[in-house]
């Protein structure tokens, strides 16, 4: 049986596609890699705010922003990113700049683009931004 893909072979492996590795360095990281990236990013900027802004509405997240976007265009990764081993990349495997780590932060904040995401295990955040996080 065979299922309709819009024309495209099915993928074997997440980051097939896009030339990337089926394991190890360079392959796409995983969700469950991904989402505790994220949890730790969270507790890193959660410190912060609790230390220095308790109260104010708006800080975490402006916070949060801050660390991804500073993070992401000077390391390639934030936090919790580094500390899995994990790094974001343009498609090609290339740094990823400075306006794909803004784009993709603003999209993340936004939560339903990270949700969402295609046969590649990238969200839209990852998608409209052409970036994909892979492991180190």
């Amino acid at each position: 049986m065979t299922t309709s893909t819009g024309g495209a072979a099915p993928s074997q492996w997440p980051g097939e596609r896009l030339g990337f590795n089926r394991e190890g360095h360079g392959s796409v990281a995983r969700p469950g890699r991904r989402i505790a990236g994220l949890l730790i990013d969270f507790a890193f900027c959660y410190v912060i705010y609790f230390a220095f802004f308790f109260g104010n509405d708006w800080a975490s997240l402006v916070i949060f922003m801050i660390e991804q976007i500073v993070l992401l265009v000077t390391l390639g990764g934030g936090i919790g990113h580094l500390v899995l081993g994990m790094r974001l990349v343009r498609l090609d495997g290339g740094y990823a700049g400075w306006w794909r780590p803004i784009l993709r932060t603003v999209l993340l904040v936004l939560i339903i683009p990270a949700v969402i995401w295609d046969s590649d295990q990238r969200g839209l955040h990852d998608v409209f931004s052409g970036t994909v996080l892979v492991k180190r």
